[in-house]
């Protein structure tokens, strides 16, 4: 999700970040708030969503930040929006919010207005939540912000308080044998800040959960596991393919040449429009929809924004949103 860039703020904005994390991180709840989170089978969840933000190569400040809201238990995408932005703030370590956190809380509010029965009823982060240096990632970031429940995804320990990625470490993980398998993450405090979750059975590397907001341990892993096709759960890695994609085909309709795919066959997006059908107009559009399988999408690589709907049924004419 994070790409350093050059620079680092000055201390006194530094100071004013650690004082922000440390009021909001007041507001964080730990604990399940929702009947669905109780239920062994999460009955009455409908709707989870995911956010990713990607790169340009060879450029830290232009990203492309990414909504999806998928269905539960189906994970089948029901809503998109991808934009074009730029990050002014650096990147340093334990204050990723910072960089990109504005983006994704616009995103979500964009969704709030628009269409407010297709909002996640819970947020996966490619990050940590209270898995943090100062115990407030930016999973618990976007929760507080958004006052959605979040929980944090990481790819890789975040060895704080203590935790190391040393051999016990190792050694544990060689234990998860299958799928949903996990073990806590004690730090030197006593605190379990996460869990290591084995999420696939054809996983060997683990997954570092933890709570963001508004839902327990207990239930973010097990959520989790169960919105896992592959490796990573099915809202952030279609979050990271549709960036992924909407950063190439920017750069097609701009005629910057797009850099090969480095992703693996669990990762190919289907296209956008049906077999025959140009993505790219003969002449440039600030618009471009294209309808499939009862869902219309809006690309405007002008504005910086594509959005993907669903709708019951094929609708007559192009809806199309502004482009704020």
């Amino acid at each position: 999700m994070a790409r350093k860039a050059a620079g680092k703020p000055p201390e006194e904005i530094l100071l004013d970040w650690k004082r922000e994390q440390a009021s909001l991180k007041a507001r964080v709840v730990d604990r399940d708030t929702e009947a669905w989170q109780r239920d062994p089978a999460f009955s009455g969840l409908q709707r989870v969503g995911g956010v990713d933000v990607s790169f340009v190569k060879d450029d830290s400040g232009s990203a492309c930040a990414s909504l999806v809201v998928l269905s539960y238990p189906e994970l089948e995408v029901l809503y998109e929006d991808c934009r074009m932005v730029t990050l002014t703030a650096p990147y340093v370590s334990g204050f990723l919010a910072f960089r990109e956190l504005p983006f994704l809380v616009d995103a979500v509010q964009q969704l709030r207005q628009r269409e407010p029965r297709l909002m996640p009823q819970v947020l996966f982060v490619d990050g940590n939540g209270v898995l943090h240096h100062r115990g407030f990632g930016v999973a618990c970031h976007l929760g507080v912000l958004t006052d959605l429940p979040c929980i944090g995804v990481a790819k890789k320990l975040l060895q704080v308080d203590g935790l190391e990625n040393n051999a016990l470490h190792k050694e544990k993980i060689q234990l998860l044998k299958a799928g949903g398998d996990s073990f806590p993450l004690m730090g030197g405090s006593g605190t379990v800040l996460g869990r290591a979750l084995r999420s696939h059975d054809h996983s060997t590397k683990p997954l570092y959960v933890s709570v963001g907001h508004k839902i327990s341990l207990e239930a973010a892993v097990r959520l989790t596991h169960s919105c896992c096709k592959f490796r990573i759960p099915e809202p952030v890695r279609q979050a990271d393919i549709r960036s992924r994609d909407y950063i190439r085909r920017t750069q097609e309709v701009q005629g910057v040449p797009a850099p090969p795919s480095g992703r693996s066959k669990e990762a190919q997006r289907p296209k956008a429009c049906p077999q025959g059908v140009s993505e790219e107009p003969a002449v440039p559009l600030l618009s471009q929809v294209c309808v499939l399988r009862g869902s219309e999408h809006l690309f405007d690589p002008v504005g910086g924004l594509s959005v993907r709907i669903h709708v019951e049924s094929m609708p007559a004419g192009a809806q199309s949103f502004p482009s704020e």
